[in-house]
């Protein structure tokens, strides 16, 4: 049984970790740059690699919920994430910088929703659908409180200094993550009830196209969300938006991330995971393509900042709920730990493509080239609704 303990621990918890870890170089990557001297696709490299990381132990970590649960594979998360955050803080050089992002790609798989997911989902079964989308709920304001944060503990004491920060943020999440049961869910055994169709119950052709339709759209979610998490504050100030503007526009993708998963959570209740995510995948190419008008229009700026972040949310919640309604529960880790690796090595692209396409083509061309990866997206989404049409529960049933 999940209870409120628990959602509430790994809420929390998810906040810091995302803020330490995956936004990290949004917040400083510039500062990082300056001081050493390195250019825009080097800094982002280190935070590629971290992700190229996540993707090559996804399997592991996975399978090593399934069978242990979240509390012990979740803690070391939390150590890694702060002796990452040591080393990149300490770093002087190449070597020991690429170092600290391997470490944080390992402590990043460890702690982040993916691992909070399996976790759910192995104490709760199906009944994890609604603590996942109160996890996420408060997990969405991570950038928005730690850029802000990040941004005045590097004017007060430089980025070294607030990197330190985050790793004593790092440490404070450990208690929570002992809050988490051991238990594993088990099914109620009714003889004299017939048994029910399970959630994943489709053509074995069928379900092997499902399989590969929710890996590409969980590939293209991070590859665009690693992009925006490592750019959109510099996208903002190439196109010629202040400094501290451009933080606090970038802010509002972690309040478009929140509220869009209020909204799931006050009136999704009977909506299918599998529409939730069609319904945000269209959302994704219309906000990228409002944000080339951020030259010209502060409130296109916020409209961008905004629905990518409404749209990245609700597809934080469909990509941990649809595996619930399309697969079998008692392997989730396993399983979405499988189909889940390509997108991190994906994801691992994204922050050099990105900082490549922006060098050679501007601002406008990065969102022109997110907004076509969002229509692939979207195109992808129609098809898994098509398949999985008649084989998916509604939500709350």
């Amino acid at each position: 049984m999940i209870t409120r303990r628990t959602i509430i621990s790994l809420a929390i918890s998810q906040v810091v970790c995302w803020g330490v870890t995956y936004y990290l170089v949004g917040a400083f990557g510039e500062d990082i740059a300056a001081e050493m001297g390195w250019g825009r696709d080097v800094v982002h490299a280190g935070f590629a690699l971290g992700l190229l990381v996540m993707g090559l132990v996804s399997s592991k970590v996975g399978r090593l919920i399934d069978q242990r649960g979240g509390r012990s594979v979740m803690t070391t998360g939390s150590i890694l994430n702060a002796a990452g955050c040591v080393i990149l803080a300490s770093c002087h050089d190449l070597a020991s910088y690429f170092v600290a992002w391997s470490i944080l790609g390992f402590g990043m798989r460890l702690s982040l929703y993916d691992a909070a997911f399996a976790a759910l989902a192995r104490i709760g079964g199906p009944a994890a659908r609604r603590p996942i989308s109160y996890v996420t709920l408060v997990g969405g304001l991570s950038s928005t409180v730690f850029w802000p944060i990040g941004h005045a503990l590097a004017g007060q004491f430089g980025w070294r200094g607030a990197v330190f920060a985050y790793a004593v943020f790092a440490l404070l999440t450990i208690p929570l993550h002992l809050a988490i049961p051991t238990g594993r869910h088990e099914e109620p055994v009714r003889p004299a009830a017939p048994l029910p169709e399970r959630p994943g119950a489709m053509a074995q052709g069928r379900l092997k196209a499902v399989l590969v339709l929710y890996a590409l759209v969980v590939a293209l979610t991070n590859f665009l969300n690693a992009a925006m998490s490592a750019h959109i504050i510099a996208i903002l100030g190439g196109f010629g938006l202040a400094a501290a503007l451009s933080v606090q526009i970038a802010t509002l993708r972690g309040v478009g991330q929140s509220l869009a998963r209020l909204c799931e959570i006050l009136f999704g209740r009977n909506i299918n995971p599998v529409a939730l995510n069609l319904f945000a995948c269209t959302v994704m190419p219309l906000a990228f393509m409002t944000g080339l008008f951020s030259g010209v229009s502060t409130p296109a700026a916020v409209a961008f900042a905004f629905f990518v972040g409404a749209g990245n949310g609700l597809l934080t919640v469909s990509r941990g709920t649809m595996p619930l309604v399309l697969f079998d529960h008692r392997s989730y880790g396993t399983l979405v730990g499988r189909l889940i690796a390509p997108s991190f090595i994906l994801g691992a692209a994204a922050p050099v493509v990105f900082a490549t396409i922006i060098d050679r083509f501007g601002e406008s061309g990065a969102l022109g080239f997110a907004a076509a990866c969002a229509g692939v997206m979207l195109a992808a989404s129609v098809v898994l609704m098509m398949l999985s049409r008649g084989s998916t529960q509604k939500r709350g049933s």
